[in-house]
């Protein structure tokens, strides 16, 4: 994020003359050390900045700070406590300020129930397996051109993979029950996760508790690089789960309780700071419908009873893609941070673009009261979403922005 800073409402600040002026005074950018009460090594009437530079602002009797500042023999300008404590903003020497406006990429997990059951078809004649469907969504036909929604929006969300089953007997390489196949998280991650649902099949079993945690596990030891980032689990399966403990378990009892661990996996990973999203891939009976509903309500934090967020069923092949879009879709945010705040009253007075095109304030695009999260809306947040490489701009009255 990139802020060309001039005049600034902060009390005794000033521009620097080090980048106001051409050519800048001798002394300027030199290295010194910015800890309080470390000896200067900075020439006389300099000042050694946050950034670990030698900086001047003003030079004695030069006038640079302003009615009610004094330049300090350092070379800062300093309230004299006759005046407002606002350094003049020179228009002539600041028309404007740039920011760029940095997007808000969530992380989005795909956790793929890859159990025996998945090779089931959907009921209409011609209708594919489900395992097949979820691919297509996802990814495009197999043979066919690239698509679904990993595609569309691969450059403006990170993606992950990770298919989960466990075998009926044996254990695994991992010395685990669960038999994991992850793809790491990346942009622009399209052709591995295709690569990866192209070389893989229904399995086994179903334990999706499990298979919560330790893609929770997963994103714990490798999390983004940006920490405000969205983490979010896209989880998709056709059936009740089963468990490292129970791989059939019986109507009733036993499947209620595999179910409420499974639905205690979900809202640990909610308060682990991962919001998880139910996606049933099938049509869900009475009890299927019921766990999805709990599992719904523990991924968004809610009551497990009587919360009512909801959860998605594919009850075809067109509504799963139309569901995995709608999911995921949800979570591209067409918010931007812009690299300094804005007075919310000032807003009208910016110049935003989106690719280089100017967006109309108020129809295109928004400001928040905290002054840095611009709102792109309508078509503009569509652009947003989907454009590869999208990029706004925002240019602001240097007098509006708040360092």
């Amino acid at each position: 994020m990139l802020a060309t800073a001039c005049g600034s409402k902060d009390p005794g600040s000033n521009p620097s003359m080090c980048t106001a002026t051409v050519p800048p005074p001798a002394g300027c950018d030199s290295a010194c050390d910015p800890t309080t009460g470390a000896p200067s090594t900075c020439a006389d009437g300099f000042h050694c900045s946050s950034s670990g530079k030698c900086d001047i602002s003003c030079t004695q009797g030069g006038n640079q700070c302003g009615p009610g500042f004094v330049c300090t023999s350092d070379g800062s300008c300093l309230s004299d406590g006759t005046g407002s404590g606002d350094v003049p903003i020179d228009a002539a020497d600041c028309p404007k300020v740039m920011l760029t406006a940095a997007r808000v990429v969530p992380v989005v997990q795909l956790l793929l129930d890859q159990s025996g059951s998945m090779d089931q078809p959907y009921p209409n004649a011609g209708d594919p397996q489900r395992w097949d469907g979820m691919h297509d969504a996802l990814v495009g036909n197999k043979d066919g051109p690239p698509g679904g929604v990993v595609k569309a929006l691969e450059s403006s969300v990170i993606f992950g993979s990770t298919l989960y089953t466990a075998p009926d007997s044996g254990t695994p390489a991992n010395g685990q029950c669960l038999n994991l196949k992850t793809v790491p998280r990346a942009l622009n991650n399209f052709a591995a996760i295709r690569q990866q649902l192209d070389a893989n099949g229904p399995g086994q079993n179903t334990p999706t508790g499990e298979s919560i945690a330790a893609v929770v596990a997963d994103f714990t030891a490798n999390p983004p690089a940006d920490p405000t980032a969205p983490k979010i689990i896209v989880l998709a399966t056709d059936g009740l789960p089963d468990n490292c403990q129970n791989h059939n378990p019986d109507e009733g009892a036993e499947q209620n309780a595999v179910n409420r661990l499974t639905e205690m996996a979900a809202q640990s990973a909610f308060s682990a700071g991962f919001r998880l999203f139910f996606l049933f891939v099938g049509t869900a009976d009475t009890e299927t419908v019921k766990h999805a509903k709990r599992m719904a309500n523990a991924g968004a934090g809610k009551d497990l009873a009587t919360g009512t967020e909801p959860f998605f069923e594919a009850t075809n092949p067109a509504q799963l893609t139309a569901q995995f879009n709608t999911i995921i879709g949800s979570v591209v945010s067409c918010d931007a941070t812009l690299s300094s705040s804005v007075s919310q009253e000032d807003a009208p007075l910016g110049i935003v673009t989106l690719n280089g095109n100017p967006l109309v304030y108020n129809t295109d695009w928004s400001l928040d009261a905290d002054g840095v999260t611009l709102h792109l809306k309508g078509a503009a947040c569509t652009t947003f979403k989907t454009a590869p490489n999208a990029t706004v701009s925002a240019e602001f009255p240097c007098g509006t922005i708040i360092f």
